[in-house]
């Protein structure tokens, strides 16, 4: 179960474009709070994964229909023995909250969209977190992972999006579902694919070095960075 009792703040502004994370006006401070608490109320964490053997041969799940379609999943996946998929969502009220604000307060819609997203990532965090200690007894020995790898992150295709959900069983088990344009529903959640080894996972393969979305990313154009 992933308990959220506060939102990370700093992470929040950074989505909202400040670089600084202190905040002295207190109008605005005082929408921030607001923000948060109506979120905190509002939202529900859930998560489901499986893990799947990776064929490498053919480059394959085993027992799984999901594509890895591209040279970056494979890379990302390269020296792994298996994978993770693992979708996540805060839920649907957080997306009726942000509609609601639309039509109320443009100001407090776009901190609330901020916080969802960044409480979304925190469910995501949370998820991990479980993922690794259950997966830990399962396989047995010492196992390293891979960061999280989103469909639609360098040339792994968005309309993957389906099958990994499928694959989870999302849409019954968590209520998380792709649209016909392969947006997710609740919009604030999370699918991914982590890499599983015997080894550890290489530091070059973390951060904006190999990011493949390091020349478009509106973090670096700030000279700040996403935290991955």
């Amino acid at each position: 179960m992933i308990n959220i009792t506060e939102i990370d703040r700093s992470q929040a502004l950074r989505y909202m474009g400040y670089r600084d994370s202190t905040v002295n006006d207190g109008a605005f401070k005082a929408c921030l709070d607001e923000c948060e608490k109506r979120l905190l109320a509002c939202i529900r964490p859930r998560f489901i994964y499986r893990y799947f053997p990776i064929e490498w041969e053919t480059f394959t799940l085993k027992g799984c229909t999901l594509p890895l379609t591209g040279k970056d999943i494979r890379e990302h996946l390269s020296g792994c023995r298996g994978a993770v998929l693992m979708a996540v969502t805060i839920g649907g009220e957080a997306d009726r909250l942000i509609r609601q604000l639309e039509r109320e307060d443009a100001a407090k819609a776009l901190i609330a969209d901020a916080m969802a997203s960044t409480a979304a990532e925190q469910a995501a965090d949370g998820a991990e977190k479980i993922i690794i200690a259950e997966l830990g007894c399962q396989l047995g020995g010492e196992k390293y992972y891979t960061w999280r790898f989103s469909p639609g992150y360098g040339d792994f295709p968005l309309d993957v999006q389906k099958n990994l959900l499928t694959a989870v069983d999302a849409p019954r088990k968590i209520g998380l579902c792709a649209e016909s344009s392969n947006m997710l529903s609740p919009v604030k959640s999370v699918t991914a694919v982590i890499g599983v080894s015997d080894e550890p996972v290489p530091n070059k393969r973390r951060g904006c070095a190999v990011c493949a979305m390091r020349e478009k990313c509106a973090f670096r154009t700030k000279g700040d960075h996403c935290g991955n």
